[in-house]
């Protein structure tokens, strides 16, 4: 999909002058479709933001080149002006693959990005990628020119109007359960399911996103162990409203344990076409139990008669690029849009308040 950038420079003033004139008292989170990457954007009451993941870069085949021609980088600037932002405050790069880094370089140069938040650096396999080094090498020259943070697990991101906890971060967890959790997870099996990536995935960023009572959980593309060691033999995290399940929904996410320890309202899958989207984890979707919703930003060709119904699914092919969309509030209530048909979901608050 084409942006132009007339039509770029219209949404942004009239995005902006909606901000200022009515502030929103909800968070915003834009699942923007990068045809199988992540990129994620959140967006608070008075317009902080986090961005989680880039996308690919270039067309989404080759690498970095001209910002104006980016299809991932002007995916996330179009979000970025409907949100009425201007910066984004935090970039949290949950790991170093080509589909969530690859488009920092040229969204860089569309929208300034004010503070850089990662784990330092990948796995030796990948930087013993000449290729790949050079490009890791730019992006570590962009981010010295702004704050860099590398959190650990259990630290809290410096969000002014969000607590964004980290719960994972370079192959660790947390040590302890957050406040709330840390139930025996009877749906444990003896090991964890082997990442399709034994190197990079399992060192991702993870962090939830609290927002008064509603709470938000992404881990990029967790796997094996680590992901493991934050559902078994305790649930670590606790349960979570909004789900963005790890690694798009690929196989070594079939596991009834990580969603026994969350226990999410709503899953959101961020497949390609023909990127994740597997058929044993749709299959394992289906029977989750308190699992209301799962949203697709695409129809998954693995997943085939296991995609969820039409209207939760953002992009049938590859022709539209359509974002979903959770507005949140702090009583733990919130909605979900599905950018395709403009229709709104409603989620009522998990737990009333005692004093209703």
């Amino acid at each position: 999909m084409r942006i132009s950038t007339k039509w770029l420079a219209a949404i942004t003033i009239f995005s902006i002058q909606l901000a200022a004139a009515a502030p929103t008292k909800n968070l915003d989170i834009y699942f923007i479709d990068v045809e199988g990457g992540q990129s994620t954007l959140l967006v608070s009451p008075g317009g902080e933001s986090l961005l989680i993941d880039t996308g690919f870069p270039g067309d989404g085949q080759s690498g970095p080149g001209d910002p104006a021609e980016a299809r991932d980088a002007n995916r996330i600037l179009a979000a970025a002006h409907e949100a009425g932002i201007s910066a984004i405050d935090y970039l949290l790069i949950t790991h170093f693959h080509g589909d969530h880094f690859g488009g920092v370089l040229e969204l860089a140069q569309l929208i300034p990005i004010r503070h850089f938040i990662d784990h330092g650096s990948p796995s030796a396999d990948l930087l013993a990628t000449p290729d790949y080094r050079r490009f890791f090498d730019d992006y570590v020259k962009l981010r010295s020119r702004s704050p860099h943070l590398e959190p650990k697990p259990g630290d809290r991101l410096p969000l002014k109007t969000l607590n964004a906890i980290v719960v994972s971060s370079a192959g660790n967890t947390l040590a302890k359960p957050l406040p709330g959790a840390g139930k025996i997870n009877g749906a444990c099996g003896p090991m964890a399911l082997p990442p399709g990536d034994p190197m990079e995935n399992p060192r991702s960023t993870g962090v939830v996103v609290e927002f008064g009572k509603f709470r938000f959980l992404d881990v990029g593309d967790l796997s094996g162990q680590s992901q493991y060691n934050l559902a078994c033999p305790k649930g670590l995290i606790g349960p979570v409203d909004v789900y963005l399940v790890a690694h798009h929904g690929d196989e070594d996410n079939a596991d009834p344990a990580i969603y026994a320890a969350i226990e999410p309202r709503v899953a959101v899958e961020n497949n390609g076409l023909k990127k994740g989207g597997s058929r044993e984890t749709y299959e394992l979707l289906h029977h989750v139990a308190g699992l209301e919703d799962v949203w697709q930003l695409h129809w998954s060709m693995k997943a085939g008669d296991k995609n969820f119904a039409a209207e939760r699914i953002a992009n049938p092919d590859e022709s539209t690029a359509y974002w979903i969309r959770v507005s949140a509030y702090q009583d733990g209530s919130f909605r979900v849009l599905n950018g395709r048909t403009g229709v709104w979901k409603r989620y009522p608050a998990r737990y009333k308040d005692k004093r209703d």
